[in-house]
Formats: structure tokens, sequence, C-alpha cells
């Protein structure tokens, strides 16, 4: 059995569609764990799971020591061949915790998941993005996570039919406790999910200079403006929710711009996927140009309005 868990409805269906593979080639079914209501479950269905197991949890509140124990009971009891896991803050720390228990092998941020030898074996990005190794688990379950957007959801059927039970796990000890929960202040922005991102680094000189990255934004209809690390962590001219690179988000739009960003690998890990990136940057030699479609060599001052103009003329 193939398990699938995320605590994101939205990447839960596209670890269901990226889960159909394997299941086929391990002659199994694929099962969704499920932590919300009955409608849930018949929606994952209806996104591909066979299965759906949920979780009777009388505690809703997110907390790793519990969840592993649940997981872990539900991969005993269904004697599961591998779960697959999505790879955000949460998932990276519940994930290597079960293998642990469980005395298996973990691998985060995994992609390229095939069967050779009736063996799991992955890929992964290494030292942030300059190389790539092959991993193969030597004994299962197999446990991973997947990075979001590596697989698209399939399309619904509502006429699919299958199985769902209700799980209720045994009482989990937990040696810590929650005593407060703070909710990180947001403004919104949801850069992973965007088509059109346009991203600002280190080249502005000036946080009031921004404005012209929105314009620009906004007149792609995109309105999405992304950032490197040294705009969100160092100067804090924009939020954390705008940071795109190897700790801040990773995205997958159908166009990257990137404005004055001079290309390092941990921006690159984030934008790596785009479909279309186009680079401005007035040093012919800066870094971003190796990952870039279309390179423009010039001062963003000057580009980047007249770029502007030339857009909404062509748009009007």
């Amino acid at each position: 059995m193939v398990l699938v868990y995320s605590d994101n409805k939205k990447v839960m269906l596209e670890l269901l569609n990226g889960a159909q593979p394997i299941a086929k080639d391990l002659k199994t079914k694929v099962t969704a764990i499920n932590t919300g209501d009955a409608a849930q479950a018949k929606e994952y269905i209806s996104y591909g799971a066979e299965k759906v197991i949920s979780i009777d949890i009388k505690n809703q509140t997110y907390q790793v020591e519990p969840y592993t124990h649940y997981l872990k009971q539900v991969m005993e009891t269904e004697k599961s061949t591998v779960l697959l896991i999505r790879s955000t803050k949460n998932g990276k720390e519940l994930a290597p915790r079960i293998a642990a228990q469980m005395n298996v092998g973990c691998v985060t941020d995994a992609f390229n998941l095939t069967i050779k030898d009736n063996k799991l074996t992955v890929d992964r990005i290494e030292y942030s993005g300059n190389a790539v190794s092959t991993l193969q688990f030597q004994k299962s379950p197999y446990i991973l996570t997947i990075p979001p957007k590596l697989y698209t959801p399939m399309n619904q059927d509502t006429t699919k039919k299958g199985e769902t039970s209700t799980f209720t796990p045994q009482d989990a000890k937990t040696p810590s406790k929650i005593t407060d929960i703070k909710t990180q202040k947001s403004e919104g922005v949801n850069v992973e999910d965007a088509e059109i991102i346009v991203s600002c680094g280190r080249g502005f000189k000036n946080k009031e200079d921004l404005k012209i990255i929105q314009e620009l934004a906004d007149v792609l209809k995109g309105r999405t403006v992304g950032c490197s690390r040294p705009i969100a962590a160092d100067l804090k001219w924009l939020s954390e929710d705008h940071w795109i690179g190897l700790s801040g988000h990773k995205v997958k739009p159908k166009l990257y711009i990137a404005v004055g960003i001079s290309g390092q690998i941990q921006h690159i890990a984030g934008m790596r996927d785009s479909n279309l990136i186009v680079a401005i940057n007035k040093d012919p030699e800066a870094l971003i140009f190796n990952s870039a479609d279309y390179g423009i060599v010039g001062d963003l001052y000057e580009v980047v309005p007249k770029l502007t103009a030339a857009i909404k003329e062509k748009m009007n």
C-alpha cells in the first residue's frame, strides 16, 4: 500500500497523482490519510485515492510527537510499503521521526521515484542544486517527503468509487506541550501558487524603488512580487512571504522575471523549475543569466520602466 499524507489539501491532490506510478509498479493501492471531515475523504477518492483512512484525532492542533505516533500506527496496521509526505517544515520534521521509530530510511525532497530490482530508487538535489544524488532504499517501508508542485493533480472524477474507513489511534504520550500559538504576520502573498512572479534582489538601492517592480507585476496581471534572501532576511524591505530560495519558498510559475538578482545557487534552488525565466541585470557575468531563458543586460532603473511601458502599450 502507498500511503499519502499532507497537511495541505492542494498538495495532497498532487501527491495522489504522484503516487499512481509507484502503486502500479508495486501492484498495490493508493491510500490517502485524512485528518479532515468526511467530505474531504470523498474528494480524495475523486482525485485518485482508492482508499481513504480518516484518523479520529481529538485534538486537531498539529504536534509532531502525536502525529508521528498516529501515522506509524496506520502504517503498521495497513502494512504499508510507501509513505509520501509533503516537504514542508512540518513534513520534514514528521517523516524522519516516523522512519527512526520504524528503523527504516527516509529521503527528503525526493523526485524521480522509480522501482528498480523491487526497491524504490529516488533522486534528490544536493549542495543547494550543485549536484543530484540517486538513492535506493534497502528495505521497506519507504518514507519520503515530496516537494510541492512536483506533480499536477489528476482530473477530478466524482463518479469514482473507493473505500473509506476510520482509524482510532492509541493515545500518544507526548513529552512536550503546546502552551501558546502565535500567528505569524502575513501580507497575504502566496508566491507558490502564482503564475507570474516579478522578483527583486540586491540590485535595488532603496526600498522605495521596489514600486517599479510592483508596477511591472501589475501590468503583467501577475500582481505577485518575489525577492531574494537579502531583501527579506537582511534588509527586511519585504516580508518572508515574498522570499524565494532554498530557505524561502520554492516556486514554479509560468513566467519568472528576476530583476537585480545576482543568481546565487540558494536563490536558483527556489525558482529553477519556472517554465520561463527572464533575467535583468547590469552585470553581464551575473550567474542568473546561466539559468535564464532570456537575459537583458542593463540598468534595472532604465530597463524595467521601459519594459513596463512597452507591455502596457502592447496590452492596450
